[in-house]
C-alpha cells in the first residue's frame, strides 16, 4: 500500500497541495521509500514545506507511484523487506532515467555503495541521518534534476529544429545557393561546438573516473553544464535565424547589454583552441551600453573577428578587445577606403550621436594590401589549404549589414591589424 503525504494531515492516495492557494507554484516531487514508519514520518516533517511528497513503504508501491507521477528525486532505504533499495533504484531508473536518487543505509558496505553508484545513485547517507546533510543532499539532487530536464528540453528543441530544416522547402533561387547557406550554418555553429568541446574536456579532466562528485568539483561541473547549455541555445538561435533568412522573414529587433556580451566573449575565447600561446585581453566598458542588435549576431561578429585575429599568425602574439561609448556621430568623410584601410557598409550605416565602438586588435603580421579587397569575399582565405573556410569575414559582413553597423579595417605589414565595429547605441545602463 502506498502513502502520499498531504497537508495538513497525510492521507492515502492523495498528493500534497501547494501551501498558497490561488498562486501558481512549481514544486518538485520527492519520493520517500522506507519500510519503517519512523524515518518516513521524520522525512515528511523535514520536507513537507519544500516539495510535493510521495510516501511508500515498499518497492512495489514505489514503482506504482513512479508510473503514475513525475518524480524528480527519491530517498530510498537500502534494506527493506521484499525488494531492496538497490533493486528499486535500478527499476526506478528504467521508468525515468533522470530521477535523482539518494540512498539511506544503517548497514553500510563498500559493495552495496558501489552497486548503488553504478546504477546511478547521486548520493548516499547513513542512518540516523543529520537534518542538514539530508537537506543538502536533496537540494543538490533537485538541482541535478533541473539540469537534466533543461538539457532534455534543449535536445528536444534541436530535434524539432533538425526536423524543420529537413522539411523546409526552399524557393528555387535560394536552392541554387544552398551550398553557401549550408556552409555558413556549419561555420557559425562550429564556434559554439568547439567551445562546448572545451568545456566537456574541462569536466572530464576534473571528474575523471570518479563515481562521486561533490564540493568544488560539483560546483565546477554545474557551472560548465550551464555554459554548455547556453552554447546549445546559441546553436539553436543561429539555426533559427538562418531559417528566417531562407524564408525571407524579417529578423526580430532586439537589444543587448554590451558588457555581458564582452564577458561571454572572454569566457568563450579562453577555452578556444586558437588561444594557445597567445595573450588575450578583453576589456569591458567603464559604463555599460545597450545596442539595438540581436545578441547572438553580435557575439558571432566578435567571435569571428577575434578568432581571425588569434589565427593571424602561428607565432605568439597579442589580441586585445576593447569597447568605448561615444556621444557624437562619425565623420564618414574621414572613413574612406585607402592604403591599409577598408570600410564596410558606409552607405547602410545608421550613424547617430550615440555610438558603440568595439575594437579587435592584434599584433600579428598585418594584411597585405593585395588581400584587403578580397578579404570579405566568401571562401577567400590566406591560410594554408584545409586550415580555413574563408567564410568568417563574409558572415561578419552580412551580419553588419543586417545590424546597420559599420566596420573599419586598418592594417599594415609588420604592424598588426585593427577591426573597429560601430553600432548605434540605444542607451547607457
Amino acid at each position: 500500500m502506498s502513502i502520499l503525504s498531504v497537508e495538513p494531515v497525510p492521507k492515502f492516495g492523495e498528493v500534497s497541495p501547494p501551501r498558497t492557494q490561488g498562486v501558481k507554484m512549481h514544486r518538485r516531487t520527492l519520493l520517500i521509500v522506507d519500510d519503517e514508519e519512523g524515518p518516513r514520518k521524520s522525512l515528511r516533517v523535514i520536507f513537507k514545506d519544500d516539495y510535493n511528497l510521495l510516501m511508500a513503504h515498499d518497492g512495489e508501491s514505489a514503482l506504482q507511484l513512479a508510473r503514475e507521477h513525475t518524480i524528480d528525486a527519491a530517498v530510498l532505504d537500502i534494506r527493506m523487506e521484499g525488494m531492496n533499495g538497490v533493486d528499486l533504484l535500478n527499476e526506478l531508473k528504467k521508468i525515468d532515467s533522470g530521477i535523482e536518487i539518494i540512498m539511506l543505509t544503517a548497514y553500510e558496505t563498500i559493495e552495496t555503495i558501489r552497486q548503488a553508484l553504478r546504477y546511478g545513485a547521486c548520493d548516499y547517507l547513513n542512518k540516523p541521518f543529520d537534518i542538514t546533510q539530508i537537506r543538502a543532499a536533496v537540494e543538490n539532487a533537485m538541482e541535478r534534476r533541473g539540469l537534466h530536464i533543461e538539457i532534455q528540453s534543449n535536445n528536444g528543441k534541436l530535434d524539432e529544429l533538425q526536423h524543420e530544416l529537413q522539411n523546409q522547402h526552399l524557393q528555387e533561387e535560394i536552392v541554387r545557393s544552398r551550398g553557401d547557406i549550408y556552409a555558413s550554418v556549419i561555420h557559425d555553429i562550429n564556434g559554439p561546438l568547439t567551445i562546448i568541446m572545451g568545456f566537456i574536456q574541462i569536466i572530464n579532466r576534473r571528474i575523471g573516473d570518479t563515481h562521486h562528485v561533490d564540493g568544488e568539483s560539483l560546483d565546477l561541473v554545474k557551472d560548465r553544464l550551464g555554459r554548455i547549455n547556453r552554447q546549445v541555445n546559441n546553436c539553436i538561435e543561429i539555426s533559427r535565424r538562418y531559417l528566417s533568412f531562407l524564408r525571407q522573414e524579417s529578423g526580430e529587433r532586439s537589444s543587448v547589454a554590451v558588457n555581458q556580451v564582452l564577458s561571454d566573449l572572454g569566457e568563450l575565447l579562453r577555452v578556444h583552441p586558437s588561444v594557445k600561446k597567445n595573450k588575450l585581453s578583453v576589456h569591458p566598458l567603464e559604463a555599460d551600453v545597450v545596442v539595438g542588435v540581436n545578441g547572438v549576431d553580435f557575439i558571432q561578429i566578435l567571435l569571428n573577428l577575434s578568432i581571425n585575429a588569434l589565427q593571424s599568425t602561428d607565432s605568439p602574439h597579442d589580441v586585445e578587445i576593447t569597447g568605448a561609448f561615444q556621444e557624437q556621430a562619425l565623420d564618414l568623410k574621414m572613413l574612406q577606403d585607402a592604403v591599409g584601410c577598408r570600410v564596410i557598409n558606409c552607405g547602410g550605416f545608421k550613424n547617430s550621436d550615440r555610438l558603440l565602438a568595439v575594437a579587435v586588435r592584434d599584433s600579428g603580421p598585418g594584411i597585405p594590401e593585395e588581400s584587403l579587397d578580397k578579404l570579405f569575399e566568401a571562401y577567400f582565405t590566406t591560410k594554408a589549404e584545409g586550415q580555413g573556410t574563408g567564410l568568417g569575414l563574409s558572415i561578419v559582413k552580412r551580419l553588419i549589414f543586417e545590424a546597420k553597423g559599420l566596420l573599419h579595417l586598418q592594417s599594415a605589414p609588420g604592424q598588426g591589424t585593427t577591426f573597429t565595429l560601430y553600432l548605434p547605441a540605444t542607451g547607457v545602463k
